[in-house]
């Protein structure tokens, strides 16, 4: 009896093997974490139809996680509206042997104003919020120089058309002085321009938002966003502040370099801006959403609205090889968009103390990356370009560089205009 198992055990693996074999003897990096997501989502599309070289994805994600200024980085990739590839790279934290997984949950920091949006063209469906209407009007505690808060609309507030100063008073938010009383004293900056003129990129002010949305339905902001995106979304491991993230099962520790730092409150108060905190297969989830993969929950005419560029912007994400790569950008309503090789791409970045985030993604190719990492570094957020370039058969430009370890302007921390 036990010799017959013993043969039916070695039947079994040989068969395996041989099946390896046959599909070329290379395992799929991430297949295993795909399989759960997709789940949720939907079949994945067949492999012959993927155009992205995930082997090579894999490779490069792993040389960077070699840098001194990386400690964990999690990383989805969609492909025709469905996930092709979720995994986790390095540790939740320098100090520990804990892995980051696709369950391990990160802080999304500016990537969050995109869901301030979101729930704001709901509202406006519903019939709860109007664009046209004025953060006065609505009882937001914002001041704007000359009542500029009565001329200020929310579709202003989500474009940063305020006419203030790039990130007016953050300093004062870092320094611990409660959001409302900081939008209450911005009406004492002299206006750069008229409300809806110029961009100018905010935090404090952006999140004028979550008081107008509070005002308007009596709930939180944080339980509107609950109910009105994540649970339709299946976002189980979404969460709006700092509860949400250290009360994770696994959740990624901040640092600076190597060093672990410990995590700051300050944005987390003005949650509208930089709230939101989730693992890297419910940011997917969020990414396909954006895409038109959940119409009833968002339909294609909100995300037209929310995606469309109303004002012109500096090019994103610095001056390396992806951020030169990119042109014709503008701010649309919590989102960023810009030309990249022919193609519109929709996106945003993120950075907190500690943290990084970015979303950038094809919506009508339905193709994107997001990625989330614990570290001050910012070599990731070149990896999209990359990334893209492999799904639209561009020749490979090594926009890492990897190579490369001379001082970069463009490896700095990123400024506050990402917060």
């Amino acid at each position: 009896m036990k010799r017959g198992f013993s043969a039916l055990i070695l039947i079994v693996v040989l068969l395996v093997g041989v099946a390896w074999l046959s599909a070329g003897g290379r395992a799929d990096p991430a297949a295993g974490e795909r399989q759960t997501l997709s789940a949720a989502l939907g079949p994945a599309p067949r492999a012959r139809n993927l155009k992205i070289d995930y082997a090579l994805v894999d490779r490069r994600i792993a040389a960077l996680m070699q840098r001194d200024d990386m400690v964990g980085l999690a990383v989805a990739i969609v492909e025709n509206g469905r996930p092709t590839f979720v995994k986790g790279y390095g540790r939740v934290s320098a100090e520990s042997d804990e892995r980051v997984t696709p369950h391990t949950v990160f802080r999304w920091a500016s990537v969050s104003k995109g869901v301030a949006s979101s729930l704001v063209a709901r509202l406006v469906v519903s019939g709860r919020l109007d664009f046209v209407h004025s953060a006065a009007y609505y009882g937001s505690s914002l001041k704007l120089d000359r009542h500029g808060e009565e001329q200020a609309t929310l579709i202003d507030i989500l474009s940063h058309r305020l006419g203030l100063p790039k990130n007016a008073y953050d300093g004062r938010l870092e320094g611990g002085i409660e959001p409302a009383v900081i939008r209450a004293s911005l009406g004492d900056i002299p206006a750069l321009c008229p409300p809806g003129s110029c961009h100018s990129y905010q935090n404090s002010a952006y999140d004028s938002v979550s008081e107008i949305v509070a005002n308007a339905t009596g709930r939180s902001y944080a339980d509107e966003v609950r109910a009105r995106l994540f649970a339709p979304l299946g976002m189980t491991s979404a969460s709006i502040g700092r509860a949400g993230l250290i009360g994770a099962k696994s959740w990624a520790r901040p640092h600076r370099g190597q060093k672990p730092i410990e995590v700051v409150d300050a944005y987390y108060r003005i949650p509208a801006a930089a709230g939101v905190n989730s693992n890297i297969a419910d940011m997917a989830r969020w990414m396909v959403a954006q895409m038109g993969g959940a119409p009833d929950v968002l339909s294609p005419a909100m995300l037209n609205v929310i995606h469309e560029a109303r004002v012109a912007t500096p090019r994103p994400f610095g001056s390396n090889g992806f951020g030169r790569a990119l042109s014709n950008a503008g701010y649309g309503l919590g989102w960023r968009s810009f030309d990249f090789r022919g193609h519109r791409l929709v996106g945003h970045g993120g950075a907190v103390s500690g943290y990084r985030s970015e979303i950038v993604f094809d919506p009508k190719a339905k193709a994107g990356v997001v990625l989330m990492w614990n570290s001050n570094a910012g070599r990731p957020f070149r990896l999209p370009g990359e990334i893209m370039d492999s799904f639209y058969g561009e020749a490979f430009t090594d926009m890492l560089e990897l190579d490369d370890d001379k001082p970069n302007a463009a490896d700095r921390p990123v400024p506050r205009s990402e917060t």
